[in-house]
């Protein structure tokens, strides 16, 4: 059963130009495995991560290290919760995410749907 649907667009010159201009915005949005990525996986997985936001009803006390975006080769991404992510989702009691990510032509984009099973 779906219980929310998050969709999110992102600028990559644009993106990267903000993490140039303040520095620690990388250490707050991004996990240690997440920061040393290409411009264009930065940008979607903070895309990512604004869509599971949304998905999850957006509540404003989400700490954005408390989401990690993997790539999983000859899969789909896969999100790692934990801390105030993983309280809100069980909360609303979802049991998986399912995410798409795509970049192309300086952009970045991503949609996230949560789910639970049925009851």
């Amino acid at each position: 059963m779906i219980v929310g649907v998050g969709i999110d667009v992102v600028d990559v010159a644009r993106f990267m130009a903000t993490l140039d201009r303040a520095p620690g915005l990388r250490e707050k949005l991004f996990t240690p495995d997440e920061r040393d990525l290409p411009a264009s996986s930065l940008a979607a997985r903070f895309a990512a991560k604004e869509a599971i936001a949304k998905a999850l009803g957006a509540p404003g006390n989400m700490s954005w290290q408390d989401a990690t975006v993997r790539r999983v080769l000859g899969g789909p991404p896969e999100v790692e919760i934990t801390g105030t992510v993983q309280a809100r989702a069980t909360e609303l009691g979802i049991d998986r995410f399912h995410l798409s990510l795509s970049h192309d032509a300086g952009i970045a984009s991503a949609v996230a749907i949560a789910e639970r099973d049925p009851a």
